[in-house]
């Protein structure tokens, strides 16, 4: 998905249907794909299934919207996110919506949005079902979200102890022969007469045909290196007319 970093973005999260924790996170992935300019989040607050959230809500200045629970059983939550953004669509004044939530409902919505013109991310839980992932134009798992894990590394000459990332993280996804076959079949899509497609419109391709796509799904940082792992295409590194720009292309074996 290509980003603008001056896209205006409305988020509206479902606070019943997501976790409160790492929402620092979710807020810094986001910020890759513009800049929030609303941001809401539903629920019925009486009750104290949801009181984890009131010190989020403060730390990243998100505005909670009341929703009474009138039936036993219903996500009220729902009706008030779908009205609001439908009011946010019609006054004009975003680019795009970011809808955090892992219920299905939402389906509709984010059709309906993409049919406006809007661009619409969505981030859930591992859980949600695939309607609604393939409903929005990108589909981001809280659960790569995490802080990678550290480890010590004990440094003799400083005697010191730092701390550093581990380059690799716990995969949500295996990397199974439907993914390697989405890999070959958009490189057929994208290639020259010598058979190369370039990475960067590799990674777009892949995210239209499954919104869900992203390399730290399966444990890994950026494209490349997945592709890498899987030991079944070929890479080139070219330099261009400028030296501090390489462009990388891919092909199969």
């Amino acid at each position: 998905m290509e980003t603008k970093k001056d896209l205006k973005l409305a988020v509206l999260i479902d606070a019943d249907n997501v976790p409160y924790a790492n929402v620092k996170e979710m807020f810094e992935e986001i910020a890759k794909y513009g800049t929030p300019t609303f941001k809401r989040i539903y629920a019925d607050w009486t009750k104290p299934t949801v009181s984890g959230w009131k010190n989020v809500l403060l730390e990243n200045a998100i505005t909670p919207v009341q929703q009474y629970s009138y039936t036993s059983g219903k996500n009220s939550s729902d009706s008030a996110l779908i009205i609001d953004a439908m009011d946010i669509l019609y006054t004009g004044n975003v680019d795009g919506f970011c809808i955090v939530s892992s219920d299905s409902d939402f389906t509709r919505l984010a059709t309906r949005l993409r049919e406006a013109g809007m661009k619409v991310i969505g981030i859930g839980e591992k859980k949600t079902l695939t309607p609604f992932i393939t409903a929005c134009d990108k589909f981001i798992y809280i659960e790569i979200l995490k802080k990678e894990e550290t480890e010590s590394i004990n440094d003799n000459d400083a005697k010191r102890t730092s701390r550093k990332p581990k380059a690799k993280t716990n995969p949500l996804s295996k990397i199974d022969p439907k993914i390697i076959k989405l890999f070959s079949d958009s490189i057929n899509d994208l290639e020259d007469e010598n058979g190369w497609a370039f990475l960067g419109d590799l990674g777009n391709l892949m995210l239209k045909k499954k919104p869900d796509f992203d390399p730290r799904n399966y444990g890994f940082p950026k494209l490349l290196p997945l592709i890498k792992s899987i030991n079944k295409f070929e890479t080139d590194i070219r330099e261009t007319g400028n030296s501090n720009i390489k462009h990388i292309y891919v092909k199969k074996k």
